[in-house]
């Protein structure tokens, strides 16, 4: 076969019209090996070796004229095989391109995968892997984007859904059953109407980098549902493809992303690169495992047939060498630039901020992000926390990013199920998180405020269960949070006792309520909305079924409406989504001293003072939230103005009458939103008392503004 020296850069496998330029770094390498794949007659998968014949700074490379995209390939490195040493080079495993843009086929579990032998693991195996093994595939990289361009929303102006592909899409009855479960579905109308209803301006995906399903898994009969078990870090995985030919997903992927933008949605993707699926020095060889085993991974410095284990899933990805950090970079940009995604939520981001064995925030990575021109510019989300010594960081990464506040999370859990001496920090979560953030310059949209995720408990689930109900996993109810910090109303599980699932229904309506009217960026979990259960299994990682999807069958309408309310409140009113911290200072106006930006009150009418914070058995208070105190310029420079908002919270188990405040801060205030049927729907003058129900929130607007 005719092959060029080609070039080392760019790294993978890249078509050009006359054919395709294949290069792999490797710094151990002797001799790297290009395996070609295509089918006979029979249509079974005939093998071609070709040689790379280059090599420069670590990297093999050769071009090869008439390969075109759908070419399935996949490579062979000729080096050392010493684990001790920390390496692991096998010629007879058949590797993948960490640079494959798209990936084809299923892994086969058994020897052939593992370089070492089952009942000797200190031997080598030297079974070919290739038949049990999928293939990366050449894509055609031209698409027409048309006119395609990010809707770019701000921040504080965003509202983010956290969705899985075929979670979201699998049953839903308007869309066509060939797309249901794929990136296709995803881009629908019956989708895409129900996302801008909620108001929802961006989608974070759970992972779609492509993954593999744990042989742990496959043998129980189950799968790696939630796909934080990653081996490619450019290609879409295809199993949320309705495409057949290699490489359509790709295509599939762009007109996903392309059709959600120009409905202003913006793509956000839930990023894996803090491990991969080769697991630990008895996991299979898969990838970089037999390509450059030091470079990729972190090993135990005085024994480096181990791997350092900071994400509990078997190795983490040592971000301190630099073709490791490169290929997390390219894989960024790639991305944004060619898949025109807008962003990135940053699977167990402590670990890769772990430079050495520390959590450093101006690590080698943060470092590279801050000076990248096109990763700088999207969105930025850490999940702030690893399983490592020092992991939980909330609070402490770097400026330019945003955080998922695990504290939002579990304060607000605590307060609505009553727990004691929780209103102080109920209110710095409400507004902002300035504690977490203000110090390093951050703004209170540093902050992504949740209530559940994909991990733990539905919402339906957190005020139905108080202990998670994980058999269906198989392992004994073992895995999966303990400590849920939820409370079931009075009965576990499913009730036919009304009083029981009306105070469900009204404490699902208080978490959305705190949820999009607090300051920071809101994220929904999909579904909660719509009243989704699972059965109080709080960890469907490998509940790809029922339990898991969606039931657009048993939507509840009014907990869909209801949030659709609250959102459309937040989203018409920018005093909920201020840019900067509130101050407690007089707002000066045309010369003259006026209110706070914002006041805390006593359910008596009082200033709140600092004994009332302190009292641990306190479960109510009011907040007014001045529109006339928000100090940030439009884009345009211009003053932004907005109606000021008294929102009344009372977690006690009884009634609570609010004493509205004095007439400078209203004269008259109309309930807008609650979220109780008994709390009172009229107008009242300053002064005046109003009944906030047990357990509810009614949210008032100043009608003199």
């Amino acid at each position: 076969m005719e092959t060029w020296r080609g070039r080392p850069y760019p790294l993978g496998a890249t078509y050009d019209g006359s054919g395709t330029n294949f290069a792999l770094f490797s710094e151990v390498a002797e001799r790297v090996e290009l395996c070609l794949f295509d089918p006979d007659e029979s249509g079974t998968l005939q093998e071609t070796r070709v040689t790379l014949p280059e090599v420069d700074g670590f990297v093999w490379h050769g071009f090869i004229p008439g390969i075109e995209p759908g070419q399935r390939y996949g490579y062979r490195v000729h080096g050392p095989y010493d684990p001790a040493s920390g390496q692991r080079c096998n010629p007879n495993k058949l590797v993948l391109d960490p640079y494959a843009k798209a990936i084809e086929g299923a892994f086969e579990w058994g020897q052939p995968l593992f370089s070492y032998n089952f009942d000797d693991p200190g031997t080598r195996n030297d079974e070919d892997s290739a038949a049990s093994m999928p293939k990366a595939v050449v894509i055609n990289p031209y698409f027409d984007w048309g006119v395609d361009h990010p809707p770019s929303h701000e921040y504080a102006d965003t509202i983010i859904y956290e969705a899985h592909v075929k979670g979201l899409t699998e049953t839903h009855p308007d869309i066509p059953e060939q797309l249901r479960g794929t990136y296709a579905g995803v881009a629908h109308p019956a989708i895409i109407e129900h996302l801008k209803a909620l108001r929802v301006n961006a989608i974070e995906l759970m992972p779609v980098h492509h993954f593999v399903d744990d042989s742990t898994l496959v043998d129980k009969g189950l799968s790696n549902y939630w796909g934080y078990n990653t081996i490619g870090f450019l290609a879409p995985d295809p199993r949320y493809s309705s495409a057949g030919t290699p490489g359509g997903h790709v295509q599939e992927f762009k007109a996903m992303v392309r059709e959600l933008h120009a409905n202003g949605i913006e793509v956000i993707l839930d990023v894996v690169y803090n491990h991969t699926a080769e697991g630990n020095h008895l996991g299979p060889t898969l990838s970089m495992r037999g390509i450059d085993n030091a470079a990729y991974y972190r090993l135990v410095d005085d024994d480096k047939q181990y791997y350092m284990d900071y994400t509990g899933t078997g190795n983490s990805l040592n971000v301190g060498h630099p073709h490791s950090l490169q290929l997390i970079m390219d894989s960024l940009r790639y991305w944004v630039t060619e898949m025109h995604v807008d962003g990135f939520r940053f699977d167990l981001a402590a670990t890769l901020a772990r430079e050495f064995y520390d959590v450093d925030r101006l690590s080698a990575f943060f470092e590279l992000v801050q000076q990248d021109p096109i990763v700088s510019q999207v969105k930025l989300i850490a999940e702030p926390w690893d399983v490592g010594p020092g992991g939980y960081q909330v609070g402490n990464f770097p400026p330019q990013w945003t955080e998922w506040n695990g504290k939002f999370r579990d304060t607000v859990r605590d307060y609505w199920r009553g727990e004691p001496a929780t209103l102080d920090e109920f209110a710095y979560r409400l507004t902002g998180s300035a504690d977490l953030y203000e110090q390093t310059g951050r703004r209170p949209f540093a902050s992504i405020n949740f209530v559940t995720a994909h991990d733990g408990f539905t919402l339906r689930d957190l005020v139905s269960y108080n202990e998670k109900h994980n058999q269906a996993n198989g392992e004994d109810n073992r895995d999966g949070e303990s400590n849920n910090k939820s409370w079931n109303c009075g009965a576990e599980g499913p009730s036919d006792d009304p009083a029981v699932n009306a105070l469900r229904a009204q404490q699902q309506r208080n978490f959305l309520a705190t949820l999009l009217l607090s300051q920071g960026v809101p994220m929904l979990s999909h579904g909660d909305e719509l009243g989704r259960t699972q059965r109080g299994n709080n960890n469907v990682y490998c509940q790809d079924n029922d339990i898991s999807w969606i039931d657009w069958a048993t939507v509840d309408s009014d907990l869909l409406e209801f949030t659709r309310s609250v959102a459309a409140l937040r989203t018409a009113h920018p005093v909920f989504r201020r840019r900067r911290f509130f101050d407690g200072r007089p707002v000066r106006e045309a010369g003259s001293v006026g209110l706070p930006d914002i006041a805390w009150f006593a359910p008596d009418g009082s200033d709140m003072t600092a004994e009332d914070w302190e009292t641990g058995y306190a479960k109510s208070v009011a907040v007014y939230l001045n529109g006339q105190g928000i100090a940030d310029p439009d884009v345009r420079g211009q003053r932004v103005v907005d109606d000021s908002f008294l929102l009344c919270f009372n977690a006690h188990y009884e009634p609570i009458e609010f004493v509205l405040p004095p007439a400078q801060f209203g004269a008259r205030w109309v309930p807008t939103i609650s979220t109780s049927a008994n709390s009172t729907r009229d107008a009242a003058a300053a002064g005046a008392a109003v009944k906030v129900d047990a357990r509810a929130v009614l949210v008032l607007q100043s009608e003199s503004d």
